[in-house]
């Protein structure tokens, strides 16, 4: 099966999405800008890489000069707003070559670019552009304190950006790019400039590695266990995403800083969730094997798992509607034993074996769960080392948990995101804070009308909604703008100030070859 690409109708459905509205409720075009009862002459933003201006799968240069805090300041310059520096990357690729090798050439690439692959549109990423370059140390700030990769305790955590802990994973390559020290962390960084004006964006990557990694990690939520003994792709448990923004919040407003935080989005709103369907097997795809697959695969083992009360797992493939996946569940019962018993009669011993493993916790994808977008590569491709007749991902093999997160998963972490927005709405509250619902805000980029601005349509569909970058989670030039008069809006109306919005239009959306 081809990878989910795009075509050239849906690249030419981009360019025509016109509107004449602009879905923002504080226009202040024509109003003198002031600073109402903010102070912006030092902003600092504080967070992840949504902070950071991180898209395209990488931290590169033209990505940082669009990043949504970098937008704010420049608007907040024309309030009496302050000089805001970044932690500019050296090129415009990103990418770091010694880290990228350590890990097998899997992380730590350079940015994702459209490039025609078999007649197609395809994201493919590019060799990282240089290794980690030092540009912090004592005495070195950065106003732009957006940290890829971290976590809402990682911005408390002393030594977060001490270049002795990367081979053993307890530093963060780009903190330990810009922090002043090796015990420096992030929020004291942020601290020790006194800002009078904060944004804090964190939460998002406590729930979101557990969910890229299709649920390969535990969720800790009442566990009462030390963030330091988590897995990487664990949830984080709320009391403590709870406990660590409030001391935060805490801290930069103890020298009578204002300031603005967000909560996080659903991962349903995200196009790495969205755009791969749960039935992508059509009959045109599946074609003369559908009769095949029946009578050898799917026929016999509904057979069987309808004996263990099992049945609903899988049902014969149609040859007139779409067709679900074939997917690893964990959270199943493994039947491998009942199946191996079942199915040896007719297969024998060391067959049945095999299938029995293999379909032990299989079944069909429902469409309450999430497809990440890594699978569309996987999909109908050749599974390694699985026997001839069966080896073809997501139609006769199960695909792996790695490319799916189920329904039982995706509800682990909507709960966890749930409880850590309620927590971040509370500190909000309760600080006198400006606040941003950026997951309503994200849900309404997700429904059909989208968000519009000045005649032009964005949407969250993947690519040619213009706001999502390549890979299907982190935003374009167009979308952080987007967030950025959200952040806009609710700063004015919080503070009285009128500060304008920033134009959307003329930040970069998907570069086309």
């Amino acid at each position: 099966m081809k990878k989910i690409l795009i075509s050239t109708i849906a690249v030419s459905a981009l360019f025509f999405t016109i509107s004449c509205d602009t879905d923002f409720e504080t226009d202040v075009t024509n109003i003198q800008v002031t600073n109402g009862e903010a102070n912006f002459t030092k902003f600092v933003s504080v967070g992840n890489s949504l902070s950071s201006g991180y898209r395209d799968g990488a931290l590169y240069s033209d990505g940082q000069m669009e990043s949504f805090p970098s937008m704010m300041a420049q608007q907040m310059q024309l309030a009496g707003g302050g000089v805001f520096t970044q932690p500019m990357m050296p090129n415009n690729v990103g990418g770091f070559t010694s880290l990228f090798a350590a890990s097998g050439m899997k992380d730590f690439y350079g940015k994702l670019t459209l490039k025609v692959v078999n007649g197609s549109l395809s994201p493919t990423p590019s060799a990282p552009a240089a290794d980690i370059d030092i540009i912090g140390g004592p005495g070195k700030m950065f106003n732009n304190m957006g940290v890829p990769g971290a976590k809402s305790f990682h911005l408390g955590a002393p030594g977060y950006g001490n270049p002795a802990g990367l081979a053993i994973g307890a530093a963060n390559p780009y903190f330990v790019r810009f922090a002043t020290g090796p015990n420096a962390s992030i929020i004291g960084d942020a601290m020790a400039q006194a800002p009078t004006f904060f944004s804090l964006w964190i939460g998002n990557n406590d729930v979101l590695s557990y969910a890229t990694s299709g649920g390969s990690g535990i969720d800790q939520t009442g566990t009462g266990n030390n963030p330091t003994t988590y897995g990487s792709n664990d949830i984080t448990d709320p009391a403590v995403v709870t406990q660590v923004i409030n001391g935060y919040v805490t801290a930069l407003t103890s020298g009578g800083a204002k300031g603005v935080i967000a909560n996080i989005p659903n991962v349903t709103s995200i196009p790495f969730f969205t755009r791969v369907p749960y039935n992508p097997l059509t009959p045109a795809l599946l074609g003369s094997n559908i009769t095949a697959l029946n009578t050898s695969l799917y026929g016999p083992l509904k057979q069987a798992l309808t004996a263990f009360g099992a049945g609903s797992r899988l049902n014969l493939l149609s040859a007139t509607a779409a067709n679900p996946l074939l997917i690893v569940d964990n959270d199943l019962p493994n039947l491998s034993a009942q199946l191996t018993a079942a199915l040896t009669p007719s297969l024998g011993a060391p067959t049945a074996a095999a299938f029995g493993q293999i379909y032990g916790r299989a079944r069909q994808a429902t469409s309450k769960d999430l497809v990440l977008l890594t699978a569309s590569s996987a999909i109908g491709a050749t599974v390694a080392g699985a026997p001839a007749s069966i080896n073809v991902n997501g139609i006769s093999y199960p695909m792996a948990n790695q490319y799916v997160l189920t329904e039982t998963e995706t509800a682990k972490v909507l709960t966890a995101t749930a409880a850590y927005n309620a927590s971040i709405k509370s500190i909000a509250t309760a600080k006198g804070l400006a606040f941003v619902d950026a997951n309503a805000k994200m849900m309404e980029l997700s429904s059909i009308s989208g968000i519009q601005f000045d005649g032009v349509k964005y949407t969250a569909s993947f690519v040619t909604g213009g706001t999502f970058s390549l890979d299907g989670v982190h935003l374009t030039g167009r979308g952080y703008a987007l967030i950025a008069n959200e952040f806009l809006r609710v700063i004015n109306q919080k503070y009285k100030s009128t500060l304008p919005m920033v134009n959307v239009n003329k930040y970069q959306g998907v570069t086309f070859p």
